[in-house]
């Protein structure tokens, strides 16, 4: 069976750059790059940009069950180096925050990662690139399976939006998603339309035996929406 576009699947993957993993979804090769956190394999659909755009225009017509090695040029991975993204900060910034920045330190401004490649007298310069922009990288990946049931595709999409699970019902005569947490509601408000068009369910969000539909920019959606950050790997 082959993979075709807007299949939710199961795979597996683990990215290198000249053979040194950067990232990986098995256990044992996490743990060889000192990552913390749980890893397992993702869920994702075919074509939405759940992981990498560059990996994930590979999958369409993949075979499920095999492996593969995809091999990305920087434009397919992490972007270009973008020397625009290097930019010098006031060294008082970082001691307003009680930062002492030294070279190769990690830092987050303005919701946006960077290194700092110098200091020099009164200046921090900081590069805001992603550390492997301008890098060809290499993927193993193993097709899984083929997902078909609709309460993990919604809860893939959760794992994608909002990085945690919330209780749902499924109105599946309906098409509907609906969920009982009323803090979701500005994020609903944000990301109604992207989470309609991956799983084909509308979505709703009850609220003292209310429906709440969104999206209905309110105030606090704003506020939200401004200080969500970007993707990182899709980074994730």
């Amino acid at each position: 069976m082959n993979v075709q576009k807007n299949d939710f699947i199961e795979v597996e993957f683990t990215g290198k750059m000249n053979d040194e993993i950067f990232d990986t979804t098995n256990s044992e090769e996490a743990k060889s790059i000192g990552l913390q956190a749980k890893v397992r394999p993702t869920i994702a659909c075919v074509g939405k940009e759940m992981i990498l755009k560059g990996l994930d225009d590979e999958l369409e017509g993949k075979e499920i069950g095999k492996k593969y090695l995809i091999h990305l040029m920087p434009d397919q991975a992490f972007g270009k180096r973008n020397t625009s993204l290097i930019k010098i900060i006031p060294i008082r910034v970082f001691k307003e925050k009680d930062m002492n920045p030294v070279k190769g330190m990690v830092f987050q401004f303005d919701n946006q990662m960077a290194r700092i490649i110098s200091v020099s007298g009164g200046r921090v310069t900081a590069d805001f690139n992603n550390p492997l922009a301008g890098k060809e990288v290499d993927y193993d990946i193993k097709i899984n399976k083929k997902i078909t049931d609709d309460k993990e595709k919604i809860n893939a999409i959760q794992d994608f939006f909002f990085r945690q699970r919330f209780e749902f019902d499924l109105d599946k005569e309906n098409k509907k998603v609906i969920f009982k947490e009323t803090k979701l509601k500005p994020i609903i408000d944000i990301f109604t339309d992207k989470f309609k068009e991956i799983s084909g369910f509308d979505v709703e969000v009850i609220e003292n035996d209310k429906h709440f539909r969104g999206p209905q920019k309110s105030e606090i959606s704003k506020v939200v929406e401004a200080t969500t950050p970007g993707d990182s790997l899709k980074e994730k």
